[in-house]
């Protein structure tokens, strides 16, 4: 068998190669086009002949990089390298290849960086943002090549069809602008008429909430556990605006929450329970000592209670009032993508210390009964906030699992062995941060008609490959083609993820590894 025949065989199905020190003639590194699952082939610094054979291009996965620098390659760059449409690095530098650099190489959508240097390039670098985005040095040691970004022109026929390019250009730009001015007008008018009905439906909701005002209920307890506030915060105001509908900020699957500003100021953040949950609130003095305990949490990615008010068969959790609301707000609230602005690394933070705030609560033995986007809070930093502790606590103060009479969690975030076993459990919350941790990759919602009948996003992930679709696909474009480091970080955050969603609750990571792998992403 041939020397290359032997590796291609042996890395056939492998993810990345490194090979140094090899020596390869021609017609062995053709056959490199067998290992059609490489994502990244690193055959810098080697003893490589011949010329690049354009049965490199069947390598068709080929995304991380393609380094075949500081060899003894000649000849032509194969045009067929512009199939490489999901490349990020293109490294073919200190050669002796020659010619001109393809055109075709325009189809390499995905490249970030190129090294074309220390070869015997000629003619012009193609017009290609990739390409004259590259420092100078990318270019360099090549003495017959032109155009940006070298500062040696390729003479006048270049500049006149520069020019025309510029006055396309500004053709182009002021059609758009055009465009751009007859939907702005188009927006305000929507708007305007939205404010209108808005403030329409605001003076029906607050008249109707100062009829309930004049019957409001009275208070059977309430306590602050924060001694500096309790003067602070008056309980006949926390009740009455949770009767109304504007103050409403979200809802989940066991409470609503309200915004409630007090007559000092202070702006609280009030946690009404459903209808299903109030057969707990008939214990109030076991119920309050939990929460007392849960105040007393140390640790900085738990949302603890401040206080409580209870009235009737109604219970009310006080919380501090943060602005930048829940996690899923922040991913997908519409009215936020208009000034969006790549995030990568505050998203990888915030799944950072969500991961910490649920291994510190399976430390305690508490299990969380409904892990979601939406109750994860993100404080003024963006620091996220486990929320619905006290749900957690209060319906299961047992150890291990909790028995529960309906299916708990939000739809979408449900471990799919909740269906049949009835209990929540350490690996089921590790399911539900799972989906989230896909949520911020992917900045899809769990469950979306355009995965199709039956398919939520965790089965979209899954089934990617069945597709033909790489990791890379799956993730946002707005932050993967940012840079190669954020795409490098955001696949492994996505082995992560996959990881997380197992079908299989004994093959999922416990909440510790989980910091552990994410925490390695940021120290790589």
């Amino acid at each position: 068998m041939a020397p290359f025949q032997q590796i291609s065989a042996t890395h056939r199905d492998c993810n990345t190669c490194f090979w140094v020190r090899i020596q390869l003639q021609e017609r062995y590194l053709s056959e490199i086009g067998n290992c059609v699952k490489l994502l990244e082939l690193e055959m810098g610094g080697n003893y490589l002949t011949g010329t690049i054979p354009p049965e490199i291009s069947h390598i068709k996965n080929l995304q991380i990089a393609l380094n075949l620098s500081f060899n003894h390659l000649h000849g032509p760059l194969p045009p067929d390298l512009g199939r490489f449409d999901k490349l990020v690095s293109l490294d073919v530098s200190n050669n002796q290849l020659s010619g001109t650099i393809p055109s075709a190489l325009k189809g390499m959508l995905s490249l970030i960086e190129v090294n074309f240097s220390n070869n015997l390039f000629t003619g012009p670098i193609p017009t290609f943002v990739p390409f004259q985005k590259s420092p100078n040095s990318s270019f360099s040691g090549n003495k017959g090549l032109c155009g940006e970004p070298l500062s040696s022109s390729c003479g006048n026929s270049n500049s006149h069809g520069s020019y025309h390019r510029k006055v396309s250009y500004k053709i182009i730009l002021a059609v758009i602008g055009s465009g751009l001015a007859v939907f702005v007008s188009v927006i305000i008018v929507v708007m305007l008429f939205m404010m209108r009905e808005r403030q329409e439906k605001s003076k029906k909701s607050e008249g109707i909430a100062d009829d309930e005002g004049n019957n409001q209920p009275s208070i059977i307890a309430g306590n602050v556990f924060v001694e500096n506030l309790r003067q602070a915060i008056d309980f006949d105001a926390v009740v009455k605006a949770t009767m109304k509908d504007s103050n409403k900020l979200s809802s989940g699957t066991f409470s609503t929450v309200y915004k409630a500003v007090m007559p000092s100021g202070i702006l609280l953040s009030v946690k009404r329970l459903k209808s299903m949950d109030r057969t707990i609130i008939h214990h109030q003095s076991k119920m309050i000592r939990e929460l007392e305990r849960l105040s007393r949490l140390c640790h900085d990615n738990l949302m603890r209670p401040i206080g409580y008010v209870f009235y009737e068969d109604v219970a009310l959790l006080l919380h501090q009032y943060l602005p930048n609301g829940t996690l899923a707000q922040f991913l997908h609230d519409s009215s936020k993508l208009q000034d969006y602005k790549p995030d990568w690394p505050k998203r990888l933070e915030i799944a950072i210390g969500v991961a910490e705030g649920l291994d510190f609560l399976h430390h305690l033995a508490i299990i969380h009964l409904d892990i979601s986007a939406g109750n994860i809070i993100l404080d003024a930093s963006f620091k996220a906030l486990v929320g619905e502790v006290e749900i957690s606590k209060l319906l299961d103060p047992s150890r291990g699992t909790a028995s529960i009479s309906a299916v708990a969690g939000s739809f979408g975030y449900i471990p799919p062995e909740y269906a049949y076993t009835m209990q929540v459990t350490a690996p089921g919350n590790v399911y539900s941060y799972g989906v989230v941790l896909l949520e911020i990759l992917t900045t899809r919602v769990p469950v979306d008609e355009a995965f199709g009948e039956g398919i939520d996003l965790v089965k979209w992930v899954h089934s990617a490959p069945a597709r033909g679709e790489t990791p890379e696909q799956i993730l946002d474009p707005r932050l993967s083609t940012v840079s190669f480091t954020w795409r490098k970080e955001m696949l492994a955050a996505l082995k992560v993820a996959l990881l997380c969603t197992d079908s299989t609750p004994a093959k999922r990571p416990k909440m510790k590894k989980v910091v552990e792998m994410l925490q390695e992403i940021t120290q790589n």
